[in-house]
C-alpha cells in the first residue's frame, strides 16, 4: 500500500496565528525606516504611515478572502494559479521567494550591525549565525517558531511603547503638518514605508498551519494589521515630535537617537537591545515565509518534487527550508545589500496586484466557490477593494526609485527566464489537474 504524502501540521490557533502576524509585521523595518521616511515627508511622516496601512487594509482584505478560499501554503502562487493559470502565478511565486530571502539577508545583517554595537565583530559572521539558529527553530515545528516569535514581539511592542511614552510629553512641539517636499514627499516616504507593513501577505503562507485556516487566517491577517497600524502611526508621531524631522533624517539609529534625546545615552543601548530581538525575530519569520513558498510552489510541481518533502517527525518542510537558509547566507555574506534590499518592495508591490487581479478574476470565473470570507462593496458585481489595491500598488510603485524599479525588473525578467528553463522538465501526471482543486 502506498504510504500517504505527509503534510504539514496543523497546530496554531487565532491568538498564536495573530501574535506571529504581528511579528512578522513589526520586524526591523520600523526601527531603520523612520529616519528615511522624515526624509521624505517632513514632519508629516505620519500621513505616509497612514498611506501605507490603508494600502495594507485594502490588499489585506483581498488576501483574507483568497486565504479562506484557498488556504495552502503557497498563498501569492496559489492564488495567481488559480486565477491567471501556472505560468503567470510561477513569476508571482519567484518573485515572493527572492523577495523573503532577499529581505530575510538584509535584516540578517542589521542584526550583526546592531550586535557589533557590543562586539567587536564582522557583521556578517552573526548575521550567518542567526541565519542558522533561526534556520534550526523553522526545522523543529511551527508551533515552536511561532513561541519563539511571540517572545520577540512581545519585546518589540515593549520597545515601541518606550518610544510612543518618551514622545507624549512632547506632543505639539513639532508643527505635524510641516511637508518640505509637498505631497509628493509623503507618497515617497508611503512607499518606503510599505517595507514595515509588508509582512502581514506572508501571514496567509501559514494556512496548512492553522486550526480551521479559512476562518483563523483572515482574522488573524486584519487583526495584525489594524494592531500594528495604531502603533506605527504613534511612534511616527511621538518621533517627530521629539526630534523634528531634520534630526531623524540625519540619524542613523533615530528610534535610539528619540531614547537618548530625552532618557539618556544610555537609553540608546536599550534600544539597540531590542532591535537585536527584532530584527532576529524578523528574519526567523522571513525564512518561514520563504520555505512555505518554495513547499507551496513544489506540491504543485511549480519547482522541483522534491522541496515539498516534509519531515516525518517535525512536520515541517525541511529541504524547503535548508534551501532558503543557503539563498539568505548567500547574499548576507556579499555584506553589500542596500541596493539590492531596495527591490524587496518592487517585487512585493508585483504580488500584491497579482493578488488583487487574482480576487477580481475569480469573482467573475469561479462565483461558485465558497468564501467563508468575502470582501465587502461591489459595483455590478465588480469588487471595489481590489480595484483600490491595485490603483495603491501602482500609485506607490511609480514612487520608488528608478534604480529600484530597474532592478525589480530585472528580477522579473529573471522569473520568466526561470519559468521557461523550469517548464523543459513535465510535472507527474494529473499534477496540473490537481492544481486547479480549491
Amino acid at each position: 500500500m502506498t504510504e500517504p504524502p505527509r503534510t504539514l501540521r496543523r497546530s496554531l490557533n487565532l491568538a498564536e496565528t495573530t501574535l506571529g502576524g504581528v511579528g512578522i509585521i513589526l520586524g526591523a523595518g520600523i526601527y531603520a525606516l523612520v529616519g528615511a521616511v522624515a526624509e521624505e515627508a517632513g514632519n508629516g511622516l505620519w500621513l505616509s504611515f497612514v498611506i501605507a496601512a490603508v494600502m495594507a487594509a485594502v490588499i489585506g482584505l483581498c488576501y483574507a478572502e483568497l486565504a479562506s478560499m484557498f488556504p495552502r501554503a503557497g498563498a501569492d502562487y496559489e492564488y495567481s494559479r488559480q486565477a491567471l493559470g501556472p505560468r503567470p502565478a510561477f513569476v508571482v511565486g519567484w518573485l515572493m521567494v527572492i523577495g523573503n530571502i532577499i529581505a530575510a539577508a538584509t535584516v540578517a545583517l542589521g542584526f550583526g550591525g546592531y550586535l557589533a554595537t557590543f562586539v567587536d565583530v564582522d557583521a556578517r559572521v552573526p548575521a550567518i549565525v542567526a541565519l542558522a539558529v533561526a534556520t534550526l527553530i523553522a526545522f523543529y515545528g511551527i508551533r515552536q517558531t511561532v513561541w519563539a516569535s511571540i517572545v520577540g514581539t512581545l519585546v518589540e511592542v515593549a520597545g515601541l511603547v518606550l518610544i510612543i511614552a518618551i514622545g507624549v510629553p512632547h506632543l505639539g512641539d513639532e508643527p505635524l503638518t510641516e511637508l518640505p517636499r509637498g505631497a509628493g514627499g509623503v507618497l515617497s516616504g508611503a512607499a518606503l514605508v510599505m517595507f514595515a507593513f509588508l509582512g502581514f501577505s506572508q501571514i496567509a503562507t501559514l494556512s496548512e498551519e492553522a486550526e480551521d485556516a479559512s476562518r483563523v487566517v483572515p482574522a488573524a491577517m486584519l487583526l495584525s494589521i489594524g494592531f500594528t497600524t495604531v502603533l506605527y502611526i504613534l511612534v511616527a508621531v511621538s518621533a517627530v515630535s521629539v526630534l523634528g524631522w531634520q534630526a531623524l533624517g540625519a540619524s542613523e539609529a533615530p528610534l535610539a537617537d528619540v531614547a537618548a534625546a530625552v532618557l539618556g545615552e544610555r537609553a540608546s543601548d536599550t534600544v539597540a537591545v531590542i532591535a537585536l530581538f527584532s530584527t532576529a525575530n524578523t528574519m526567523l519569520l522571513l525564512l518561514v515565509a520563504a520555505s512555505r513558498m518554495i513547499y507551496g510552489m513544489a506540491s504543485r510541481a511549480a519547482l522541483p518534487r522534491f522541496l515539498a518533502w516534509v519531515h516525518p517527525g517535525a512536520r515541517t518542510p525541511a529541504r524547503a527550508i535548508v534551501l532558503s537558509l543557503l539563498l539568505a547566507g548567500a547574499f548576507t555574506a556579499t555584506g553589500e545589500l542596500s541596493f539590492v534590499a531596495g527591490a524587496t518592495n518592487f517585487v512585493v508591490f508585483v504580488g500584491f496586484g497579482a493578488v488583487c487581479l487574482s480576487l477580481i478574476l475569480l469573482r467573475r470565473s469561479r462565483p461558485e466557490l465558497p468564501r467563508p470570507f468575502r470582501v465587502p462593496a461591489s459595483v455590478r458585481g465588480l469588487p471595489v477593494v481590489p480595484v483600490v489595491g491595485i490603483a495603491l500598488v501602482v500609485l506607490l510603485t511609480a514612487n520608488l526609485g528608478g534604480d529600484v524599479l530597474l532592478l525589480g525588473a530585472a528580477l522579473f525578467v529573471s522569473g520568466i527566464v526561470g519559468m521557461e528553463a523550469l517548464s523543459l522538465w513535465r510535472p507527474p501526471e494529473g499534477a496540473a489537474d490537481e492544481a486547479r482543486e480549491p
